[in-house]
């Protein structure tokens, strides 16, 4: 059976522009004056809280447009997309902070929420007396609180503040403070916003953590964030949101994929084309992928790139390939060796990757061609940087020596390195 279960939601805000902003001042006639004060007073009555609602013109915004999904008991969910797709607002409906406009939803269990900083505390009362304000909103005794309460203080290690007023408190404070709650008091349901990346870059490991051993303790945790590290080493489940509605519902790994492939996509239709006065760039591609866009880590992967010199230079036009990993950062460079002077003409530069090299994940290639000169600097030629996507994957057989551990293994490279083991003494 499903903890949460969502059919046709959707949430609709009504939002004013002011139509004299910006307009220079023209003349009206008099049934100009008649119709715009008629809209005027009509629209004050429609909005009555709406300031100056005769220069008003109302506009209806679908944050969240015909959404249907369920997620299953012990879920983890990573919810992904751009700036305005919907992913905020879907978790204030699901916290019941904000009402949908259509559309029901199911939710069976306690439920506990991290949106923003401030939210959910009182600021005049003390941290000590917010962790129990919040247990008494989940419904919880008093000696189911205090069973927990030193679990929460330790986590969040703000002992020394623990009776000031949390308006006091700066936002690093607020956020530990604010999740060790959340995490700890055992709700069926753990939702977190983006709202970690307040907190340093230790402290968001140790709520990972605590996150995915909520997970393993059967929970639910729905978690939406821009960094696709976080998003994949986390989640299980991926949903893709696009401008309120849901692109995609599935594997964490295909829903980063889908993410990047579509936000690429966007990204090249406003692109330069790339190349210079020298050379261009023709084509990329991958060689080996098992389907679309994926290879398992015993693969080999070629990667490979067409590009046109048009012009004699004196230097070494040096193709390079670029990796970098889900969250933006380099896994590594690599660029080709023995290159000597070349002619005008057509070149194609390949690369393999071998197989148990990369680890599983999401991993994005740029190429690029840099001319390199013996008494002056570098030159790059083109670079794109979002030229190719590819999703490593480990298909948990014998061969991924993981004697039995089913979770995930840290690192960008999974190097299957020479060992030794010998016995030295009784």
């Amino acid at each position: 059976m499903s903890i949460i279960k969502v059919e046709n939601l959707g949430k609709k805000y009504i939002i004013g522009h002011d139509r004299s902003a910006g307009r220079a001042f023209r003349s009206r006639s008099l049934r100009d004056t008649f119709t715009h004060t008629a809209r005027g007073v009509y629209q004050r009555i429609r909005h009555p809280l709406s300031p100056n609602a005769e220069n008003t013109e109302i506009e209806e915004l679908w944050a969240l447009r015909n959404l249907d999904f369920e997620i299953e008991p012990g879920d983890r969910v990573g919810i992904i997309g751009r700036n305005g797709a919907g992913k905020s607002t879907l978790l204030k409906v699901l916290s019941r902070i904000t009402e949908p406009t259509t559309g029901r939803i199911e939710i069976s269990g306690r439920v506990a929420s991290l949106l923003e900083v401030g939210t959910g505390f009182h600021p005049e009362l003390s941290g000590r007396e917010n962790i129990y304000l919040n247990g008494a909103i989940l419904g919880m005794t008093r000696r189911e609180i205090k069973s927990k309460f030193d679990e929460i203080v330790d986590f969040s290690e703000i002992e020394k503040f623990l009776d000031t007023p949390v308006k006091r408190y700066s936002s690093g404070m607020y956020v530990r403070l604010a999740f060790a709650v959340a995490a700890h008091l055992e709700p069926e349901i753990l939702i977190v916003d983006e709202v970690l990346a307040v907190g340093d870059a230790q402290f968001q490991k140790k709520c990972l953590g605590k996150m995915e051993e909520v997970g393993l303790e059967g929970r639910t945790v729905l978690f939406v964030s821009h960094n696709m590290a976080m998003i994949s080493n986390l989640c299980r489940t991926g949903m893709v949101l696009n401008e309120g509605r849901l692109e995609f519902n599935g594997q964490v790994s295909d829903a980063v994929m889908r993410y990047y492939e579509a936000t690429n996509q966007r990204d090249a239709n406003h692109e330069r084309e790339f190349k210079s006065n020298t050379a261009e760039l023709l084509g990329a591609e991958l060689i080996g992928l098992s389907n679309r866009s994926d290879i398992t880590i015993h693969d080999e992967l070629t990667v490979r790139m067409r590009y046109r010199i048009h012009r004699q230079v004196d230097g070494k036009c040096v193709p390079n390939f670029h990796f970098f990993v889900s969250d933006g950062g380099y896994a590594f460079l690599d660029s080709a060796r023995e290159v000597t002077n070349m002619p005008p003409g057509v070149y194609r530069a390949e690369c393999k990757i071998p197989p148990r090299f990369l680890n599983e994940g999401a991993y994005f290639v740029g190429v690029a061609l840099t001319t390199y000169f013996e008494s002056s600097p570098f030159e790059i030629e083109f670079f794109d940087k979002n030229a190719l996507t590819f999703n490593v994957v480990d298909p948990m057989d014998e061969r991924s020596n993981r004697y039995g551990y089913g979770g995930p293994i840290p690192g960008v490279v999974r190097p299957q390195l020479d060992w030794s083991i010998e016995k030295e003494s009784q």
